[in-house]
């Protein structure tokens, strides 16, 4: 089976981007760079760069995957706002076309056994 999973060029997601993605719906209105760091650390169980996680956000954005807006400012933050993120229709149209995709390789895999190489 073939996939014509990115008709738009500059779309494809990397795999770290695609948890990204993920992590800005589980967040849903709390989607901010410190909580969408903190969620994917926590997850991966490993820690991981707030700037590689500010890049990713802009370039996510800059794709037309991710929409921000400022929240209100808070006393807690110096008066400063939270720049927000949420999903638009081309990111969720990536994120379950990329999920297909890796869904079916699996299924794939899954009618055949692992072909591994010996060590």
């Amino acid at each position: 089976m073939r996939f014509n999973i990115f008709p738009v060029k500059g779309t494809q997601l990397g795999e770290f981007e695609e948890i990204v993605l993920l992590t800005v719906v589980l967040l849903r209105e709390e989607a901010y760079s410190v909580a969408v760091l903190e969620e994917m650390e926590t997850r991966m169980e490993r820690p991981l760069s707030i700037g590689n996680v500010h890049r990713t956000l802009q370039r996510l954005e800059e794709k037309g995957l991710l929409h921000s807006r400022f929240g209100e400012s808070s006393a807690q933050r110096g008066g400063r706002r939270k720049r927000l993120f949420t999903l638009t229709i081309s990111g969720e149209r990536a994120l379950v076309e990329a999920r297909d995709l890796r869904n079916a390789y699996w299924a794939d895999i899954a009618s055949h056994s692992f072909r591994t190489a010996p060590p």
